[in-house]
C-alpha cells in the first residue's frame, strides 16, 4: 500500500536512509579498523539488528535483560548486556538466556559479581562478563585501574564467571590514561583480555584512540553516524524515522492540531519536538495526551482536516519505546510491517 493508506500515527522507517546508515556506519568502523557492536536500544527490533550483523557488526548491544531476550527471540545470537544484572528473578533469567546464546554481561562490584556466580553455579552454566570502568562518564563503573584489577583477580576466581576484559562509556580521549593502566595492570598479574570496549554514535574514532577493541554505536541507525546539533539535526537525508500522523482540527488560521501527542511523539525538550518533511515552516510548539499542536502562521499552505503530515521525531529512540509496530517504506509504498519487540523491556 501507499503510505497515504495508513491508519494513523504510524511509526514509519525510509528504508533507503536506514540501510545507508547502517552500510556508513559499518564501512567506517573498517576504515578505523576497530569492531563494531551495534547497539539494539534505539530501534527494538530483530530485523534491524540482523541487517546491522550482516553489514559488519560483531555483534549486539542491548541495554536491559528484556531487550536481550527480545532478540534472542529473535533469532540474534552475540549480545553484550552493558548493565549490572542485580535480584534473583533477572538473575535466573540471565542464567536461562546464556544457555541459548552467547551473552556477555557488565558488571562494577563484587557483590554484583557473587550474586551471578551464585545462579551460574546453581544453574550449572558459565556467565561471560565485563567489568565496567567510570573514565569521566559518572554513571556507573570501577573509579580506578588498581579497583578495576582487584574486582578482576576476585572474579576470576569465583566459580561460573567468565573474565573477558573491561567497558566503559563514552569514548573520550580522557579516558586513555585510564585505560591504558588498567590494561598494564591487568596483563601484569596475568588476567587476559579478550575485550576493550567503548561506546557512543559519533565515538567511534575515540574508541580507536583509547585503546579498544570494539565500540557500542546505537543511534546512528535512525540518525545517522554523526552527531549534529541544531536545525540541520532532523534532516530527512540522514534520518530515517517518519510519524505520519492526520490534521484532525483546524480551530484557527494560525494552529492546526494531528492526531500524535506525547503518547505519539514523547514530549522531549527541546521544542519544537520534531520537524515537518516538506513544510520547515510549520513547528510542533506544543503537545497534550493525545493531539500535537502546530503553528501554521508562517506557512503559505492551506491546511485542511484529513490532510497527512510525515514528522521526524525529536528522539527517535524514545519515539518508538511508545509503538508496537514499524512500517518499512520504501519510495512512499510500504515493504513490511516489523514488531518492535524490545519495546517497553526494561527489566
Amino acid at each position: 500500500m501507499h503510505i497515504s493508506e495508513l491508519d494513523t500515527p504510524a511509526l514509519t522507517v525510509d528504508l533507503d536512509v536506514l540501510e545507508r546508515n547502517i552500510y556508513n556506519m559499518a564501512a567506517l568502523c573498517r576504515e578505523i579498523d576497530i569492531d563494531l557492536r551495534v547497539h539494539t536500544k534505539t530501534h527494538k527490533v530483530p530485523e534491524i539488528a540482523e541487517m546491522q550483523v550482516a553489514a559488519g557488526s560483531k555483534g549486539i548491544t542491548s541495554q536491559k535483560l528484556g531487550e536481550a531476550e527480545a532478540m534472542v527471540d529473535g533469532g540474534l545470537d552475540d549480545i553484550l548486556i552493558p548493565y549490572n544484572i542485580v535480584g534473583k528473578p533477572k538473575l535466573q533469567r540471565l542464567t536461562q538466556l546464556v544457555k541459548r546464546a552467547k551473552i556477555t554481561v557488565a558488571l562494577d562490584s563484587e557483590i554484583t559479581a557473587e550474586g551471578i556466580s551464585e545462579q551460574a553455579v546453581a544453574d550449572d552454566c558459565t556467565v561471560r562478563v565485563v567489568i565496567e570502568q567510570d573514565t569521566g562518564g559518572r554513571r556507573v563503573g570501577v573509579q580506578s585501574p588498581q579497583a578495576t584489577l582487584e574486582l578482576a583477580q576476585k572474579v576470576t576466581k569465583m566459580s561460573g564467571l567468565d573474565f573477558q576484559g573491561i567497558i566503559t562509556y563514552g569514548s573520550n580521549i580522557r579516558a586513555k590514561p585510564f585505560i591504558d593502566e588498567t590494561v598494564n595492570l591487568l596483563n601484569g598479574a596475568g588476567i587476559p583480555i579478550n575485550i576493550i570496549g567503548g561506546g557512543g554514535t559519533g565515538a567511534e574514532q575515540a574508541s580507536k584512540d583509547i585503546g579498544c577493541t570494539e565500540t557500542r554505536s546505537g543511534s546512528y541507525v535512525y540518525e545517522g553516524i554523526t552527531r549534529i546539533s541544531g536545525s540541520e539535526a532532523l534532516n530527512p537525508d540522514r534520518c530515517a524515522l517518519r510519524m505520519i500522523v492526520t490534521v484532525v482540527s483546524t480551530p484557527t488560521a494560525d494552529r492546526i492540531i494531528v492526531d500524535g501527542g506525547a503518547k505519539t511523539f514523547t514530549s522531549y525538550p527541546p521544542t519544537p519536538y520534531g520537524h515537518i518533511i516538506g513544510h520547515p515552516d510549520v513547528k510542533i510548539y506544543g503537545m497534550s495526551v493525545e493531539h500535537g499542536h502546530l503553528d501554521v502562521s508562517e506557512s503559505q499552505h492551506k491546511f485542511r482536516v484529513g490532510d497527512q503530515l510525515a514528522v521526524i521525531p525529536l528522539h527517535q529512540g524514545m519515539t518508538s519505546n511508545l509503538h508496537d509496530e514499524l512500517v518499512a517504506v520504501r519510495n512512499e509504498q510500504v515493504e513490511t510491517v516489523w514488531k518492535i519487540a524490545g519495546r517497553g523491556k526494561v527489566k
